[in-house]
């Protein structure tokens, strides 16, 4: 049975891949994404796609991978130590894209499934993903359009899981080194296995699902605004914050270099062009300042306008 499931999860990820690539380089208009297949000695493997220079989107990738191995990295077993020592398979899909215009917003999103088991034991397995969005300078619009449909999504299943994956959002993406949150939220859920297979795996299409229609309204109302070299500054200021998180804390970046995955593709999350600048803080009452004083705090988005 668990191998069915395994078989299930794995076609709906490569499908989902095929879909959100096309829809991302149509609304680009200029670029198509490339493809990079790749295999991993340990077992497993993945499909790697990544689309630069375009006329939007100034670097992405939406990756599709599936791994196994003789035992969970600890970034996977970090919160369920019981599983050490586990066979596994995990399988994914994992994306982000950073637009060149810093009105655009950069976005991140990621469905997976896992099977874990010991010899002798009954298989172990579990759904993890959300999605979540990361603007340079903040819309309010846009922002309730993201969580709206999201949560749209959401309550096709339960009610009470928008708030309750948002509020799991807010509290991981978070850079607690900085003491701020990464951007406005969104979902987040790991270790999830609730009901049946089929209800735990609904969760990941109803969101999935509803990516491009969370997302590509954005990019399109913002991808011709005129911007600034101060305010693309400002978007590489920003980027840096997007890298310590990544490299510091992402469990999804942990899990592949714990695993022995492919670097290139793991690391393809890094933005293109990044910078830090010592002590800077924007001018009081500025729309730099306002990102971090009102938009990358936690709050109820569905009632903002």
């Amino acid at each position: 049975m668990t191998n069915n499931y395994l078989s299930q999860a794995k076609d709906y990820l490569l499908e989902l891949q095929d879909q959100i690539c096309e829809g991302l380089a149509k609304a680009d208009g200029q670029e198509t994404f490339l493809e990079d297949n790749w295999q991993r000695a340990e077992g497993g493997g993945g499909r790697t796609r990544v689309i630069s220079e375009g006329a939007v989107f100034e670097k992405g990738g939406v990756n599709f991978s599936h791994v196994h191995g003789a035992a969970l990295p600890a970034s996977a077993t970090a919160s369920r130590p019981e599983l050490q020592g586990c066979h596994f398979h995990a399988t994914g899909v994992s994306l982000v894209i950073h637009p060149r215009n810093p009105w655009v917003p950069t976005v991140h999103a990621n469905w997976r499934f896992f099977i874990a088991e010991k010899a002798g034991q009954t298989p172990v397995w579990w759904f993890g993903g959300g999605m979540d969005l990361t603007p340079y300078y903040g819309i309010k619009e846009d922002c309730v359009h993201w969580h709206r449909v999201i949560k749209a999504a959401c309550d096709k299943l339960d009610p009470h899981y928008y708030s309750r994956f948002k509020q799991w959002c807010d509290d991981y993406f978070y850079i607690q080194h900085r003491q701020e949150h990464r951007g406005i939220g969104g979902i987040f859920f790991d270790d999830f296995n609730e009901k049946d297979f089929e209800h735990s795996f609904a969760l990941v299409k109803e969101s999935s699902q509803q990516f491009l229609a969370a997302y590509l309204p954005i990019v399109d109302r913002r991808k011709n605004t005129t911007y600034t070299p101060v305010q693309r500054e400002f978007q590489s200021y920003r980027r840096g914050r997007y890298v310590e998180f990544n490299l510091v804390y992402d469990r999804g970046t942990l899990f592949g270099l714990q695993t022995n995955g492919r670097t290139e593709s793991i690391l393809m999350s890094l933005p293109p062009i990044a910078s830090w600048k010592y002590q800077w803080t924007p001018e009081p009452g500025s729309a730099e300042a306002e990102l971090t004083d009102y938009f990358l705090k936690p709050r109820d988005w569905l009632t903002a306008i």
